[in-house]
């Protein structure tokens, strides 16, 4: 499988401060790459310089085997793009949008148009001016505009925003059609994890300008995830029967009152056996799968700022 995007020590300061340092990442052809980071960590900045929009201060690209350099242009016609909020001529409709975008790219296949705008659900809206449109009838117009030319690289930042439940189903059902029928290859940022989890092949999480951790989701799903959580309202005293009755070591008090307990080698009916025959009072116990949001927030280190 070849590989459509890598970054070698991609680093960018602006006036001295590193925004992005340090960052190597690898996306192979037909691979869903979920792009994970709090706020302000940098994602963005990576997609910018993805695309040339913003030229890194030390480090390398390559983009379809082929290294970026400044005068770099003819790669963009290969490449679908969402960064940050999409901009359209307001006074246009969507198709007179599209029309304009696929003109600008040397694609002329007016019956795309039409088909792209049904696939993202954006019907009954030819005489609509995208002034009137909501910001989720924006956000599909975007992704239309991104996948019209049928690119074998998309690039979207954040791309369901201001989606509901249901425009979110869509656009995850989008994203896995253009992958897997289509070979095309995708590169997603987004704070709602539950989504990428979802649909990724892999995920890249990032966090102060810094590549943390970057695994495939097969590898995630075969760890051991499992463990069980223990409600009491005397966790000193769970957490010293667990490790000198039971003789468990790979446990985490949570809180005052959880208990989370990853050894699975010990069945749950005899933790509960011991914990009451010592008297400690339980609230609950049930045996858990930790999320790919908790494994994320465990790398950031918290909750602050995730988006």
């Amino acid at each position: 499988m070849s590989i459509i995007i890598r970054t070698s020590h991609l680093t960018k300061s602006f006036q001295g401060k590193e925004a992005v340092s340090d960052v190597s990442m690898s996306v192979s052809q037909g691979q869903i790459y979920g792009f994970l980071g709090p706020n302000g960590s940098g994602k963005t900045t990576v997609m910018k310089m993805l695309l040339n929009l913003v030229k890194p201060t030390c480090g390398d690209i390559e983009i379809f085997g082929e290294p970026l350099i400044q005068s770099s242009i003819e790669y963009l016609k290969r490449i679908g793009s969402i960064i940050e909020y999409p901009i359209f001529y307001d006074k246009l409709t969507a198709l007179e949008n599209l029309e304009i975008h696929c003109a600008y790219m040397g694609f002329y296949n007016k019956k795309a148009i039409k088909e792209t705008l049904e696939l993202v659900h954006l019907t009954n809206v030819d005489h609509k001016s995208v002034r009137d449109f909501s910001l989720g009838m924006k956000q599909r117009l975007g992704i239309a505009r991104a996948i019209i030319t049928k690119p074998e690289l998309l690039i979207l930042d954040e791309p369901i925003n201001g989606l509901d439940p249901s425009g979110m189903k869509d656009m995850r059902n989008i994203f896995s059609m253009l992958s897997k029928e289509y070979g095309m290859t995708l590169l997603i940022s987004s704070h709602l994890l539950g989504e990428v989890e979802l649909i990724a092949d892999t995920i890249g999480i990032i966090k102060s300008g810094r590549m943390i951790q970057e695994v495939s989701m097969d590898t995630m799903r075969g760890r051991n995830t499992d463990y069980v959580e223990l409600k009491t309202s005397d966790y000193k005293k769970a957490a010293l029967i667990l490790e000198s009755k039971l003789q468990l070591r790979n446990f985490k008090v949570m809180d005052e009152s959880v208990i989370r307990i990853y050894d699975t080698t010990i069945a749950q009916s005899d933790i509960s056996k011991t914990l009451i025959l010592n008297d400690v009072a339980i609230e609950s116990i049930n045996k858990k799968t930790a999320s790919l949001e908790e494994y994320f927030l465990t790398q950031i280190g918290g909750m602050e700022n995730v988006g």
